[in-house]
Formats: C-alpha cells, sequence, structure tokens
C-alpha cells in the first residue's frame, strides 16, 4: 500500500470547511489523527466535546465502566429532527421485532434505520478508534452537505471502544518504547508487544467471542444496550496482521443457514460501494475469504442472528505501530489505517440510508419469520436436571440473550435426546424448562440450542460446536411439535439449618462447590465423602460434603447457612454420626480437606494469556476464591511450599523441559503438593518422566504422497479439529468427577489423546464412539479413541492432575467448573 496523503477530500466524500462550531479532532487534540495514538479518555473527552458543541445532534450515554475503571460509551447522531425523538425511534424499533413491552403496532414508512459501529474490540487494533474521531466529527459537521442528507433516515450509534482496557494498555506500552519518530523497520522493538498484550480485556479474555456468553463485565453491560436498540446494521471492526490489506463483507463460507439471503445479498451490495470507493484511491482489499459466518458470539454473527446485517471490517494493521514496512516494501501508517476504517464507516452509513425502506422491511420479516414459527425443524426445546442450579445456570444464559422460555403443561412426548443421540420419549429429572421456537428470538435460540450445527465448509474461523446442552451439562430433547408453554411458577427458597452437631451438603452441581470456596475461605473445615451413605432414610451421594460442630468455631453454622442461601443451596441438619447406611463420620472414608487450601497459577511469557486469563477470571470472580499469579520465567526463585496447589494453564513452557524445573515441581508434589497440568502443559509433560505418555496417531497408508499445491489449505483440514463436541466416559467414583454422571461433555480442540496410565487413576477416557457434533479432520479423527483425557498420578504425599482439554473455555462451557473445583479442593491425597 503507498503511503497517501490522508485528507477528507481523497476519500471520495465532499467535505467542507470545518465549522467553527465543531472543533475538528485536529483542533482538539493538538495533533493530527494518525500521527499519535489517542488515549481512550481523550476519545471519550472528544465525543462529549462534540456533543455539548451539537447538542441537537448528538447525545452521549454512559452504559457502564470497565474492570479497570474506565468508561464504556455511546454517541448517538442523527438529524435534530430524528433526535428530538430518540427513545420513540427506538421504541418503535422493538415493535418491528416484536420486542417492545406494549403492543402498539410499528410504523415502517418514516421509521430511520438504526446503523451501529463498534469499534476497538482487541484493544492492540487501535486503528478503529482514531477513524471514530473522524467518523463523528463529520457526521456533525453542519457544512457537510453529504452526512446531514443521510441522518435524514439513519440513526448512527457510535461505540468508540469496546475495550478501553486493553487499548490503553497497548498505546501506554507503545508510547513508552517509540522515539521522537516511529521506525518503520519491522524489527524494531516499537513491533514487538510483551505478553499478555493489548488485545484482551483486563482478564485476558478475548471480547470479540463473548457476545452470546456474557462473561465479562464490558459485554453483559453493552448487550443491554445493543437489545434496547436492535440495531438494522451492525460494523465490529478489526485489524489483522499488517502485510494484508483491507477486509470487508461479504463474507467467507461457512454461513449459518438460518442467514436470510437478504443478510447475503445486503452484504454483496455494501462491498461494492465499498470497493468503489477503495478502487479511487488505489486501495488493495478482498472478500469472501477467511472470515466466516457461524460461531454466534462474535460481533457479526451475534447481530445477523439477531436480525441485524452484522460485518467484521478488517484493516492490515497489527503490530504495526504509527508506521512499519511491509512485505510489498510500503511504509503503511496509521494515518492510512485510520483512513480506510473511516472509508467503510461513511460507506455502510450511505448505503444504509439509500436502502433504509428495505432494511426496514427485511428487518421486520425476520422477527415476523421467527414469531410465526418459520425458523427451523425443532418447534421446542425442552431441558430436564435434578439439581436446579444448574437448570438455572442455563436459565441466565437464556434470558441474557433476551430468549423466552417456560414450563410445559403436558410433559408426553418424544424428541431428540441430545444424549443418547436419537429420538427418545421424555424423562423428567426433576427440574425442566421449555424453549419456543416460535419467539421473537427464534433464530438466536436455534443457534445457541441446536443439537447439531450445519457446517457448509470446513474452513472455519472457530470452534463448530456449542450447543448449550453439552456445554452445561444438561439433558435436552429438540422436538419437532410445537408444545404448550406455560410462565415457570416461582422457585423454592433455601431454608437456614439449625443443628448443635453439623450439617450435610449436597454435591450435585458447581453451587455446592461455590458453598465449599466459600466456608473454606471462611476458616471451616469442611469434610467430604468417598462412598455413599444413608441418613434419616435419605441417600447422599459421593461428594457430599460435611461440615461439623467438631473443630469449628462458633460462627461455624452462620457461615454455612450464608452460602447455602448466597448460592441456593439446601443443606440438612444432622445430630449424629452414626449412619443409617454406608460410613459413619469418624470413618476414613470421610476426607479432611485442607484449611483454605494457598492456590497458586503460573502465568506470564510461556503462558497462553487466554488461558491463563480464564483460570484467574474463574477464580477470581466466579469461584470467588483466592489465587496467586507467578511468574512462570521466573519459577526457579519460588518458594513452592507455600502453596498447596499449583495450576499450569496450557502454554509453551520452556522450563517444563528443563531438569531443573522439572526436579523442582517434582520435589513439591512429592512434598505434598498438588499440580493440575491443563492442556498443552500436560502434553509438555508427557514428553519427560511424569509417568503420562501421549499416544501416537498411525499415519494413513493410503495418503497419497504425491500433493497438489492448491489443495494445500483443504489438505490441512483433514487433519483439524477447530471445536467439536466428544463425550468422555468419567470414572464418577473418583473424587475429580464427583457430582457428574458417568460422563462428560468437552469441547475438543486438538488430536492429544493419552495412553492409559498404569499406575494412576484414568478418570476421563474417550472410547470408539465418542463423537458427537462437530467438525473433526476425516485423517484425525480416526485416532481420537481408547485413551485418556483426564487422570489422577499419586506422587509421594502429592498428586498430579492432568486435564487435557479446556474445561473453562472461555468460561462459557459450564459444565467445567465442577471438574477444575474437584481438582483444587477434592482430587488427590
Amino acid at each position: 500500500m503507498k503511503k497517501l496523503l490522508f485528507g477528507l477530500l481523497c476519500l471520495g466524500f465532499s467535505m467542507a470547511t470545518v465549522a467553527q462550531s465543531v472543533p475538528s479532532p485536529e483542533q482538539f487534540l493538538g495533533y493530527k489523527v494518525g500521527t499519535r495514538f489517542t488515549r481512550h479518555h481523550r476519545i471519550v473527552e472528544y465525543a462529549k466535546t462534540v456533543a455539548s458543541a451539537r447538542p441537537d445532534m448528538v447525545k452521549v450515554e454512559k452504559y457502564g465502566e470497565t474492570n479497570e475503571g474506565r468508561e464504556l460509551m455511546l454517541a448517538f447522531v442523527s438529524t435534530p429532527e430524528n433526535m428530538q425523538k430518540l427513545d420513540q425511534i427506538r421504541i418503535n424499533n422493538l415493535r418491528m421485532a416484536g420486542l417492545a413491552k406494549d403492543k402498539a403496532a410499528p410504523q415502517t414508512d418514516n421509521a430511520p434505520a438504526i446503523v451501529w459501529l463498534s469499534y476497538n474490540v482487541h484493544g492492540n487494533e487501535a486503528s478503529s478508534s482514531e477513524a471514530f474521531l473522524l467518523t463523528i466529527h463529520a457526521l456533525t459537521d453542519p457544512n457537510n452537505v453529504q452526512t446531514k442528507e443521510w441522518l435524514k433516515n439513519t440513526v448512527v450509534v457510535l461505540d468508540p471502544c469496546i475495550n478501553p482496557d486493553g487499548r490503553d494498555r497497548y498505546i501506554n506500552w507503545y508510547n513508552s518504547v517509540v522515539g521522537k519518530n516511529y521506525n518503520a523497520d519491522p524489527a524494531s522493538r516499537e513491533h514487538a508487544e510483551p505478553w499478555p498484550g493489548g488485545r484482551s480485556n483486563h482478564y485476558n479474555f478475548d471480547l470479540n467471542r463473548d457476545w452470546a456468553w456474557q462473561t465479562q463485565v464490558e459485554t453483559q453491560q453493552r448487550i443491554k444496550k445493543y437489545q434496547e436498540w436492535m440495531p438494522q446494521i451492525h460494523v465490529d471492526y478489526h485489524e489483522q496482521g499488517f502485510n494484508e490489506p483491507y477486509y470487508f463483507a461479504p463474507a467467507a463460507e461457512p454461513i449459518h443457514e438460518v442467514i436470510t439471503p437478504w443478510q447475503r445479498d445486503f452484504q454483496v451490495m455494501i462491498g461494492r460501494n465499498h470497493a468503489k470507493y477503495f478502487d479511487q484511491n488505489n486501495w488493495l482489499f478482498f472478500t469472501k475469504e477467511r472470515f466466516d459466518l457461524l460461531y454466534p458470539s462474535y460481533g457479526d454473527t451475534y447481530p445477523v442472528y439477531n436480525g441485524a446485517i452484522g460485518m467484521t471490517y478488517e484493516q492490515g494493521g497489527i503490530r504495526a505501530g504509527l508506521g512499519i514496512l511491509n512485505e510489498d516494501n510500503d511504509t503503511l501508517t496509521l494515518v492510512d489505517r485510520a483512513a480506510h476504517h473511516f472509508t467503510t464507516g461513511l460507506s455502510t452509513i450511505e448505503i444504509a440510508s439509500k436502502n433504509k425502506s428495505k432494511l426496514l422491511s427485511e428487518f421486520k420479516q425476520f422477527f415476523d419469520d421467527s414469531r410465526s414459527g418459520k425458523i427451523g425443524e425443532y418447534k421446542t426445546y425442552v431441558f430436564t436436571a435434578k439439581d436446579e442450579n444448574k437448570m438455572a445456570a442455563l436459565k441466565k444464559l437464556l434470558s441474557q440473550n433476551g430468549i423466552e422460555y417456560g414450563v410445559l403443561s403436558s410433559k408426553t412426548f418424544r424428541g431428540f435426546n441430545y444424549f443418547t443421540g436419537k429420538e427418545d420419549t421424555f424423562t423428567d429429572e426433576g427440574n425442566h424448562i421449555a424453549v419456543s421456537s416460535s419467539q421473537p428470538r427464534a433464530v438466536m435460540a436455534k443457534v445457541l440450542l441446536e443439537p447439531r450445527t450445519v457446517v457448509t465448509d470446513s474452513n472455519t474461523y472457530d470452534i463448530t460446536a456449542w450447543a448449550a446442552s453439552y456445554a452445561y451439562g444438561i439433558k435436552g430433547y429438540a422436538v419437532k411439535e410445537k408444545l404448550t408453554i406455560n410462565p415457570e411458577s416461582a422457585s423454592s427458597t433455601v431454608v437456614s439449618v439449625n443443628s448443635s452437631y453439623g450439617a450435610l451438603v449436597p454435591y450435585t452441581s458447581f453451587s455446592s462447590a461455590k458453598v465449599l470456596a466459600y466456608l473454606l475461605k471462611n476458616g471451616v473445615k469442611v469434610r467430604f465423602v468417598e462412598k455413599p451413605f444413608t441418613y434419616k432414610n435419605k441417600n447422599y451421594d459421593r461428594g457430599t460434603l460435611v461440615v461439623l460442630k467438631t473443630s469449628n468455631q462458633q460462627n461455624w453454622l452462620t457461615v454455612l447457612n450464608n452460602a447455602c442461601t448466597q448460592f441456593n443451596v439446601q443443606a440438612d441438619a444432622v445430630e449424629t454420626g452414626f449412619m443409617d447406611k454406608g460410613s459413619d463420620f469418624g470413618s476414613p472414608d470421610i476426607k479432611n480437606i485442607a484449611a483454605t487450601p494457598k492456590v497458586a497459577m503460573l502465568t506470564g511469557e510461556q503462558s497462553s494469556s487466554l488461558a491463563a486469563g480464564e483460570v484467574w477470571h474463574y477464580f477470581d470472580k466466579i469461584l470467588e476464591y483466592p489465587i496467586t499469579l507467578l511468574n512462570a520465567v521466573d519459577i526457579a526463585r519460588y518458594n513452592l511450599k507455600n502453596y498447596d496447589v499449583v495450576v499450569i494453564p496450557d502454554g509453551n513452557y520452556r522450563s517444563l523441559g528443563e531438569k531443573a524445573t522439572a526436579d523442582k515441581l517434582k520435589d513439591f508434589v512429592r512434598g505434598g503438593g498438588k499440580i493440575i497440568a491443563l492442556e498443552n502443559a500436560m502434553a509438555l509433560m508427557s514428553r519427560s518422566d511424569w509417568g503420562i505418555k501421549l499416544k501416537e496417531a498411525k499415519p494413513d497408508k493410503a495418503e497419497d504422497s504425491v500433493k497438489k499445491y492448491a489443495n494445500r489449505e483443504t489438505d490441512y483440514i483433514t487433519n483439524s479439529i477447530p471445536g467439536a463436541i466428544y463425550k468422555v466416559d468419567l470414572d464418577n467414583t473418583h473424587p475429580l468427577a464427583f457430582g457428574y454422571p458417568d460422563f462428560y461433555y468437552t469441547l475438543k480442540q486438538d488430536g492429544n489423546v493419552y495412553e492409559m496410565m498404569k499406575d494412576g487413576w484414568n478418570v476421563g477416557t474417550i472410547k470408539k464412539e465418542a463423537y458427537v457434533t462437530g467438525f473433526a479432520g476425516a485423517k484425525l479423527k480416526p485416532s481420537l479413541k481408547d485413551g485418556m483425557l483426564f487422570g489422577v498420578q499419586d506422587m509421594g504425599a502429592g498428586t498430579v492432575v492432568y486435564i487435557s482439554e479446556d474445561p473453562l473455555f472461555r468460561n462459557f462451557w459450564e459444565n467445567g467448573y465442577l471438574l477444575i473445583a474437584n481438582a483444587v479442593f477434592l482430587a488427590g491425597k
């Protein structure tokens, strides 16, 4: 890309002299956009300044804060006439979707289209927030004839930065290493961002994978506002490698089958409009490649499944800083990158304005079809579980996404059983909910709940399976008939226990583990049972927590009742240690849990920032249990005896292959410590003398030794598994699997399977018919069988827990939460 002189006139839009009432970004900042990085607070201040200068055209609204306290905000821009009735426009838009509280008929003729532009979801893809400055100025400049015309029938919603913490992390680092003038040499340190980089948020989560799951505070606050508006168009701004040109719609395959012909056609239409402006400036671009529309939690797919035209725009620029020399020997600058994003932003608004009527009619039709039950072959989804807390987790996901649910009046039906993979008669486990496909968000419901996702092209950008039944570990039925669904009645409340001896806490879901963590954190000593028993004619399963007055402080019962109330777990009073059947409380089968186990995790360089972030967020925000973060590169200087448990998340740990490090970790275990090795940490340990061995895949004898260059991309797919669901057989008599049935569904993302341990416990194993759904390459798939995935190995006085999968995947794989809690608190000596 040639270094271009950046000016508004060169973009193909007619711009007039800046009005005095609206300061340009350059006038406000004191420098030209793109010649320096703008910190988040200055971007927010500029938006507020523009709103103060043009209160008739702009409204800014704070919708939340990040983990680090930075402001999340939206800017609404339109004509003064539209702004005077902004809330009426919003409500009317919801009426078109059937989502308004009132039942008034929507108006479509004079209603404006709503275009939502989201900038900087990945903090170190920083050019788009700079483009926001140019865009809001162009929209509010009273001398700009074109934007003034477009805004007559369009409301533009601008989110200047979805990820302020990541952005400022990147910019503060970059500003600390750049000189007076930037260095375009790619080898310069200003192009080598240190761990963890600015891409992720505070907890090192990728916010562009969190739209549907809403595990992060930024997403939770943003989606509430998104659902209040439901735009017709949403654009998610990104950057890709600096050697890449610009990418815009139309999207690549696979494209989910629910995406309508209109949504596809509009992407082509808008792509052609972008191309017109890029061609005028001789800017390179590509379409229809790499960025698909399948995984439901992106900033393009989530809006698409909610009736909008959702699109990703990708500018080459990661690692580019203020300027970098690319492989074409051209210097790509931040000025260039901001100009390109600015261009596609105005082009999007232009096309929306010119096609307003069609946008609104198709938007309304999308939701009309949803409410009339035209989406998919299954008309009702029913889920059932013994533990109401497992059901509550699923209900939370549905509520966060605006999906309606209720209970059945009749439970006599047949449907596709997610767990057996065949048509079965419904069996109520004790608690159930039902979701109808005749509702406004039927498309989103289908995508999140359907048992099998149709993948038209296996070259996908992300995972290919995520069905809630498997992710939440809840039995589900997909039913082809429309069942009658009634509103859900109020749930039961937890009753406090009163005992002078002790209490029993059933261990049936992650909520029980949260009770355990709460008790330990507050100094209450807890035991658990390894064998089933009976007390007062009630059966209690393995893992049941036993909390006794013995050895505990006077307030133990108050702490217990507080925990059970907070996490909705009903405890039972117990007045004696003599059981009707099974072990009494003085038996060796009743195990003590170490008082407040001290947990540490290796993080920093060599660890995966996203994987380490999952573990950190899990302990800090979900389990709410203290964890110490240790830099992996400094492990030699730590006294590991200060900790009871060391978690090693996914990563590429060079130190694990070093004898000194391995010996130190083994000494820690032999001395009574516990290591929990996850994903590639387990693979790395299998290469040395830890007692586990990776199974070697047998080569395909029929493979053609002569490969065609044109088939290089499709050839690699046959050995890939971007994310498919497999059934794991569990030995649920082992503490690692307490609270589970004798199976677990895992999201498999690699081909690793381990040989059965001879001197350890093979708790989670994979057998021949373990595949459930999702894409697994034809050459890889046959090797995913007959091996161990979860194991526990005793070593001296301590334990090593091996988990080859990611049970905390993006913290939405809810059914994995309990596995990690068991590994920390229950598994081992």
